[in-house]
């Protein structure tokens, strides 16, 4: 058939196409005459129609009389030779045609009504296409659109239908074909409806929705018509438009089911699968202003709506059927059909919406992982599922919220954000799901900023306006929940005499930042907590800690504005009230039993202060008990005697503790009186301070002991004052007021953090500018409060806002200390990071680092990307470019002993840089002779002053970098290649060796740039390490050579204090190219001026662990801490700062650059020695952590052994076994499975959120088990493996590094795992063993109850066979339920998800070995191979095998298979997206793939990967085309399978398809516009021509072809350059 050419998707053009071929048609000379023909043969002739316009029968006989007296048209059979021969007189064909199309779309809606006349329209049609003269692809888009039109236009007036476009495949982003016919070809007799003209059937043609000529010529108004007239005549009249519709709808789909016969363009398929759907979604709109009552009663599915429905049924069946797919079956699946409120009492369309559920489940399985509704954030590990953010700036990303977890809708895809939170109904797994996280979260207290990312604000506090927040997935009522459930746990670990105030201090923090934060509803919060406490836990409230729980919030402003002007005030106090009790502790002299004692009273006095209406209700004894506060409180204040807070019994903590409570003023007068020492400053020796700035008294910090029970309150109030006496005070700080400060942000990390730059740049912008005040709060960040940055989330914003600083001061000559405090700081930060970031907040130019910073950024990036991936797959993308931006200003390269070691993403990137050390020796042997004459000036002892400044000023550049190099080789000799009076001149200078060192120093290095000093370090270096290659040349020995070499360097580094060390050190090690830079290292730190530094060191600044100093602390005199050099003009006396601290990011560089070069003895030596000093190091687990990672394989037992000595062993929970393992001195033996499985079981202790007796599994019983654990485990009987270090939760600054207990604890695990002197492969082996059948091997063993094993497709009952089920031999599980207070079919499911977190915690050798593991498992089910097997049998046994283990091991039918899936899910879930891709290797270990059931095992397996894949475009197309292959491997062309499959076998996998890349183009949920990306439909295009025939045409959408697929047709960018 001629089909017209496709016309643009541009609107603007099409509308002007369609307005400009509207008007040709309707002046078309062809009109009148075909018009005039048709209606010769409908019967209505022009003078009939004229007649009729004004004819109103009186009654139906008179119709039927006017109806008789009509003429007879002719025999349809003469239509085609009147129209052939109307046709022979005009010439241009196509717009005669364009007409007659028009002209019969227009009788169509006319005569819709009207059976005869719609018959002989059909048969017009059929003859029509009998000779070719019906462009379907033009006639049916435009037939649509005016249908659509015509019903619009029926509903004005009573009810505009709402026209859904529930697939993609909807109007605005149809491309129609260029030659269809505009919607207002035909003239409507009457204007106001293009239905005027539809008839009942039978009837004349007259206006059916005109008023009858006695209702016209009645002189009655409207408005005197009774209310019962009114409604009959909507009824009536809703009743007509009914009919009409029906009608029409039921021509429209007889003339669409006779278009269908022809092959019409996938356009036009999608334009009229649009439409019907459309139409049965809306099939049963009402009609507005009728009583809906009466409409029930009135309007009941008629035979014509029936008809018309089966008749789209109709439609839509052979659209989708599977032998032509003109629609794909997923569009039913995505549309709303199956969503429709009114379902009518109709087979037909019951067992299509029945289909729809069934395919639509089936595919959404392949969406989502094995126990999905298991998977739970654990907070052991910083990665989090990130959002795809498609269509928004990299900045904005970066500020977008994350989710933690997701919740999956009908279509399995992953669903977050507000407006679902909101709608999850309260009991509902999602809602079970929700509070499992929660729950988990207040007990593991991750960083305020996750609660920032996920929680709600209470509608009540909730701004008008405010958009919806994209990340929450937590609403207020589920806080609320988790909260109360939180502080019953805890009432009953009181009860049961556990002593956990610890717990209660913690949640204190947690509880009062999200009241703070007005993520509950406070009024609602007392409400339901005391419901909980008197009908459910009536006997559970023994002590005051609810009370002071609620003395901790009462000043929070929300809590203030509810309890004054809400209108349930007085309830809510009342309520507040009833919380009080008044038993009194065991030990009534215990700080925490007075305070409880006290606290009611507390609570009544501020609430009697709040509110004078409502204390009438207020207990009077409380009032009265208030008294012997204050009497307490003037005794202790009697005369001048100030307290004494390092000498205070119990009853006077606790008793101070109360006075926080009541009088926080007075508490906070007498806190910051001690700290200042009553206000005492005094000068400090040889400190040549100001006269106007003097140094605060020393005295003793505020113990932790005694602020951790400090109100809130006070805490706020001494935080922001104190402050304003450490960054504004003319006075110089003590220590212990500095100490006190950190202390406290430590002790309430939510509560009370800030991000000091932006913080105090609000309060003062002056402040920053001065150098007392920078220097001093950048001591504070970078030697006590580093930790708390990275656990708040905030090390990111932290380094851009240093690095602006440096940017600042790197060119700015004089301010070496501020600059190296803060280049050191910077270097912290940057080795505190745990994921990928941006060397640039703007993204954009070179960085704002130095020299040093970037080369350490390098290696930080090398570290994080092996050991911890990277979570976002379109980082890697930014590689490139972030190296670019690092290196724009560096001329360094990396030795290949190093790059061996880097990531390959990295390797590759810097493999080509060229070494610039050759060009480096050339520039200086050219300038070398004015470099030393110009040092022989500078350093003679006649040298003018004023030379000096002369020379900074105006010297060369080039000649200024080579200044230290000159100086060494004036010190160090010259090659003896030198001229004679070169060497008279070096003798007489050394000569005045002491005095030459001293004058440069003074005179030259201080007046250069602190980044100019660096660069004369790093060009000295290189300077250095070729005169030792010449001198060795000449015969030198190379001892002697290394002895005067860092003999020389000593002497300038300790004696003339004239290179800063830290930067030293690294130019060294960055040179380890070259064997004799580490060597040199080496000798450097062996040499006792060092030991002996680091000693002092760790003499002055007593315990790492700093809050637990009671003792007064010791300044050290600036210029011994940090030398001649850093000190120069300054005199602001240091605080923590010291040459030595500097070295703390430098030893472990260098240990990683020993290991590198195999110098593993010498890393031993080094950590041997300064390991102590190591304990100082902010984030030394981290380093434990990493370096095992990073050299994972290469370390020998005895280094690791070293390595861990780092750490403080008794602190960490390694299990009790571990130290045998790794210091065996037997042969290296696998450790057995009782210790595997025991680390496993710490896990689902320690870290796997808890399960509640309301999920869907077994009942754990009591939920206070699960939070006890911890405490509880250190009394069970020793086990193989057992964690020795539980003590219950711990505050967040007794575990700093790594920041939560959770973390500790899956690190500690992963540190083991990474010691153990075994492969990787033993290790994994074991894991799996364990893991594979670890059900049946826990129900054989324990006394579990369950029920009888079921039969399954996977049993081996239903496969006829005697095998039993296997358990895991030499693991004894004799307590081992027990120990984990979870049954035996729970605990099953939760030790499969703890090794798959622990495994995703490992490095990439262990996964390889994973996937080895499993596809070995699933090759080795024996079922699979059975080729006497049927289809059914193996499908069967596929589905039982893959069933969640969860459900299959309530029943015991849990099977092999399943558990190894479960296991890669949980890997997969933990994983980030960068390492995705290496689970590539499961499949292709598998392959060839030659039965359907192992197609679906890998589809199982790899499925779930795409939507995760959703942002990451790269790796989406690598595994999408991997299982791509898969099904070439069974429905290839060529392809042998073991047993012929017919296609329907694999229906679910075809729409899973459609679906996920429908998901990927979206980049979320998919929506009506959704569209798969070009590059997507080539891939499959490409596999699908390499498919059998019977499969390929299912896959014929998608494909780019505009001509085949409706998504290439309707898809902007492929419609537009179909080429």
């Amino acid at each position: 058939m001629d089909q017209p050419p496709q016309r643009s998707s541009s609107a603007s053009a099409s509308a002007s196409v369609s307005a400009s071929a509207s008007r040709a048609y309707q002046f078309h000379p062809a009109r009148a005459a075909i018009n005039d023909l048709f209606n010769l043969y409908l019967g209505r002739n022009s003078r009939h129609r004229a007649d009729d316009s004004v004819r109103e029968p009186p009654n139906k006989a008179q119709k039927r009389v006017v109806a008789l007296n009509r003429d007879l048209p002719p025999q349809n059979d003469q239509f085609i030779v009147d129209f052939q021969q109307l046709q022979n007189q005009f010439a241009d064909q196509d717009q005669l045609r364009a007409v007659t199309e028009s002209i019969l779309i227009s009788l169509v809606v006319q005569c819709s009504g009207h059976a005869p006349r719609a018959e002989f329209l059909l048969f017009a049609l059929r003859s029509l296409c009998g000779i070719g003269y019906i462009n379907w692809d033009t006639f049916l888009p435009s037939l649509l659109s005016s249908v659509s039109s015509a019903e619009l236009s029926v509903g004005q007036g009573s009810q505009s239908v709402s026209v859904v476009s529930p697939t993609s495949l909807s109007q605005p982003d149809r491309v129609a074909s260029s030659g269809a016919i505009p919607n207002s070809n035909f003239q409507p007799s009457n204007p106001a409806s293009p239905l005027s003209s539809v008839h009942v059937i039978g009837s004349p043609a007259q206006s059916t929705i005109e008023p009858s000529s006695g209702a016209t010529m009645s002189p009655v108004k409207s408005s005197d018509i009774s209310f019962s007239g009114q409604q009959a005549a909507m009824r009536a009249s809703s009743s007509v438009r009914d009919s009409a519709v029906s009608s029409l709808r039921q021509l429209c789909c007889k003339i669409i089911l006779t278009g269908l016969d022809f092959n019409l363009k996938p356009v036009t398929h999608a334009d009229i699968f649009s439409h019907m759907l459309n139409w049965l979604v809306n099939w049963d709109q009402r009609q507005h202003g009728m009583d809906e009552s009466d409409v029930i009663k009135s309007w009941r599915p008629d035979k014509a709506l029936i008809e018309w429905l089966h008749s789209c049924l109709d439609v839509i069946w052979l659209l989708v059927e599977e032998d032509k797919c003109r629609v794909p079956f997923y569009e039913l699946l995505r549309g709303g059909l199956q969503f429709i409120e009114n379902i009518p009492d109709d087979e037909a369309l019951f067992t299509l919406i029945l289909e729809i559920h069934r395919r639509r489940d089936m595919m959404a399985m392949h969406m989502q992982m094995l126990d999905q509704h298991l998977h739970c954030p654990t907070f052991g590990t910083q990665r989090i599922l990130t959002l795809t953010t498609p269509n928004v700036s990299g900045e904005a990303v970066g500020n977008l919220r994350y989710s933690p977890i997701t919740y999956p809708s009908v279509l399995g895809e992953p669903l977050n954000g507000e407006e679902l939170a909101t709608s999850i109904v309260p009991g509902s797994l999602d809602w079970e799901r929700a509070l499992r996280c929660v729950r988990h979260a207040i007990r593991t207290t991750p960083s305020p900023d996750w609660w920032k990312r996920v929680l709600l604000v209470a509608p009540c506090y909730r701004p008008s306006g405010q958009p919806p927040t994209p990340g929450a997935v937590f609403t207020s009522e589920m806080i609320c929940e988790a909260t109360i459930d939180r502080i019953i746990e805890l009432l009953k670990l009181t009860n049961s005499e556990i002593n956990c105030w610890s717990e209660w201090l913690i949640f204190s923090d947690i509880f009062f930042f999200l009241m703070k934060s007005g993520c509950i509803d406070f009024v609602d919060f007392v409400d339901k907590l005391v419901a909980r406490l008197t009908e459910g836990d009536q006997h559970i409230l023994r002590t005051n800690h609810v009370t002071w729980l609620f003395a901790e919030i009462i000043r929070v402003e929300l809590v203030v504005n509810a309890l004054n002007t809400d209108s349930r005030k007085v309830e809510t106090i009342r309520k507040i009230l009833s919380f009080h009790r008044e038993d009194r502790g065991s030990d009534p002299n215990n700080p925490q039993s007075i305070l409880l004692d006290f606290i009611s009273s507390c609570q009544t006095l501020r609430i009697w202060s709040l509110n004078t209406s409502t204390r009438e209700y207020l207990n009077n004894e409380q009032l009265q008990k208030g008294k012997q506060i204050d009497e307490w409180w003037r005794q202790v204040g009697k005369g001048d005697r100030m307290m004494d807070y390092m000498n205070m019994d119990e009853r006077s903590v606790g008793m101070f503790w109360v006075v926080s409570y009541t009088m926080a003023q007075p508490a906070y007068d007498t806190v910051m009186s001690w700290l200042s020492s009553a206000g005492v400053a005094e000068l400090l020796a040889g400190s040549n301070m100001p006269t106007n700035e003097r140094v605060m008294r020393e005295v003793s910090p505020i113990p932790m002991t005694l602020i951790s029970g400090f109100s809130m309150n006070l805490c706020l109030k001494l935080a922001f004052q104190m402050e304003d006496t450490l960054f504004s005070n003319q006075v110089v700080p003590s220590i212990a007021m500095v100490e006190t400060y950190t202390r406290l942000l430590l002790a309430a990390p939510h509560s009370l953090f800030r991000s000091h730059i932006s913080h105090l740049a609000q309060r003062n912008p002056a402040l920053l500018s001065k150098p007392g005040v920078t220097i001093l709060l950048f001591e504070i960040l970078n030697y006590r409060l580093l930790p708390l940055y990275r656990y708040q989330g905030k090390t990111k914003a932290l380094m851009y806002d240093v690095t602006k600083i440096i940017a600042a001061l790197k060119g700015k000559r004089g301010d070496h200390r501020v600059f190296r405090l803060t280049e050191n700081l910077c270097m912290n930060v940057i080795f505190s990071l745990r994921d990928f970031f941006s060397v640039k907040r703007e993204g954009k130019g070179p960085t704002e680092f130095t020299e040093t910073l970037n080369r350490m950024t390098v290696i930080t990036l090398a570290i994080l990307i092996k050991t911890r991936g990277v979570a976002d797959a379109d980082h890697l993308l930014y590689v490139q470019t972030m190296l670019e931006q690092i290196l724009a200003t560096s001329q360094h390269t990396w030795s290949e002993k190093t790059l061996r070691y880097f990531p390959s993403v990295l390797r590759d990137a810097l493999a080509g840089r060229i070494d610039k050390k050759g060009v480096v020796i050339q520039a200086w042997q050219q300038v070398e002779t004015t470099v030393i004459n110009q040092c022989t000036q500078l350093l003679s002892p006649s040298a003018e002053p004023n030379y000096v400044t002369t020379y900074t000023s105006h010297s060369f550049p080039q000649h200024r970098q080579y200044l230290c190099a000159g100086a060494w080789i004036l010190m160090h000799g010259h090659p003896e290649n030198i001229n004679t009076s070169e060497s008279v001149l070096l003798q007489s200078l050394s000569k005045t060796y002491i005095y030459v060192c001293s004058g440069y120093k003074v005179f030259v290095l201080r007046e250069f740039s602190p980044e100019e000093v660096t660069a004369n370090i790093y060009t000295m270096v290189d300077v250095l390490l070729h005169q030792f290659q010449m001198e060795l040349q000449h015969g030198h020995s190379m001892q002697d050579l290394l002895f005067k070499t860092s003999a020389n360097l000593a002497y300038l580094i300790w004696t003339n204090e004239m290179l800063p060390l830290d930067i030293l050190l690294l130019a060294l090690i960055d040179r380890d190219d070259d064997s004799h830079a580490l060597r040199i290292v080496i000798n450097l730190l062996d040499r006792q001026e060092l030991q002996q530094r680091v000693k002092q060191y760790i003499l002055n600044r007593g315990s790492p662990e700093h809050w637990t100093y009671t003792g007064t602390f010791k300044r050290v005199e600036l210029q011994k801490a940090l030398g001649n050099h850093l000190s120069w003009k300054d005199r602001y006396p240091p605080f923590f700062d010291d040459i030595a601290a500097r070295l703390l990011p430098v030893i472990p560089l260098i240990v990683y650059r020993l290991i590198e070069n195999d110098a593993m003895d010498q890393a031993d030596g080094v950590l041997a020695v300064y390991s102590q000093f190591l304990a100082y190091h902010p984030f030394r687990f981290t380093f434990v952590r990493d370096i095992l990672a990073y050299f994972y394989g290469h370390l020998p037992g005895k280094l690791i052994v070293r390595i861990l000595k780092v750490l403080d062993l008794s602190k960490i929970p390694f299990s009790e076994s571990f130290p045998q393992h790794i210091s065996s001195s037997n042969p290296v033996m696998c450790p057995p499975l009782d210790y595997f499985a025991t680390l496993l079981l710490g896990l689902v202790n320690h870290v796997i959120p808890p399960l509640n007796s309301n999920t869907k599994s077994v009942s754990v019983g009591d939920t206070s088990n699960n939070s006890a654990r911890a405490l509880h485990n250190r009394t069970l009987p020793a086990q193989p493996g057992q964690m020795s270090a539980s003590e219950g939760q711990k505050a967040f600054y007794q575990i700093q590094d790594p920041g939560t207990h959770t973390q500790l604890v899956l690190e500690t695990t992963v540190i083991e795992l990474l010691s153990l002197p075994v492969p990787a492969s033993q290790i994994v082996s074991s894991l799996v063993q364990i893991v594979v059948d670890i059900q049946p091997t826990l129900i054989q063993s324990s006394n579990c109850s369950v029920l009888p094993t079921s039969p399954s497709g996977g049993s081996t009952d239903s496969l006829g066979a005697s095998r039993s089920t296997p358990s895991v031999s030499g693991l004894s599980t004799s307590n081992f339920v027990w120990r984990s207070a979870y049954t035996c079919q729970q605990l099953s499911c939760l030790l499969i998800q703890a090794c798959g977190l622990l495994l995703a915690q490992l490095p990439i050798e262990f996964h390889s070995q994973l996937y080895l593991e499993a596809t070995r498992v699933i090759k080795e089910s024996w079922w699979l191979t059975d080729i006497k097997r049927s289809l059914g049998e193996l499908d069967s046994a596929v589905g039982y095998a893959l069933l969640d283990p969860t459900w299959a091991a309530q029943d015991n039918t849990s099977t092999a298979i399943g558990n190894i899936v479960a296991l890669l899910h949980s890997f997969f879930s933990n994983l980030p997206q960068e390492w995705l891709e290496g689970a590539h290797v499961i499949i292709k270990h598998l392959r060839p793939i030659t039965s359907v059931a192992m197609l679906r095992i890998a589809f199982r397996i790899m499925g779930p990967l795409l939507p995760r894949l959703a942002n990451a475009h790269s790796l989406f197309n690598k595994t999408l085309s991997l299982l791509l292959s898969t099904l070439l491997d069974v429905f290839g062309k060529n392809s042998q399978p073991s047993n012929p499959v017919e296609a329907s076998e694999i229906r679910d996998l075809i729409d899973f398809l459609h679906h996920v890349v429908h998901y990927e183009g979206q980049g979320g949920p998919v929506q009506a516009n959704s569209k798969p990306r070009p590059e997507v439909l080539t891939i499959l295009g490409r596999a699908s021509e390499r498919l059998r025939p019977d499969v390929q045409h299912l896959f014929s959408h998608l494909k780019p072809d505009v001509n085949t697929s409706i998504y290439a047709a309707t898809h902007p960018k492929i419609a537009q350059n179909p080429g």
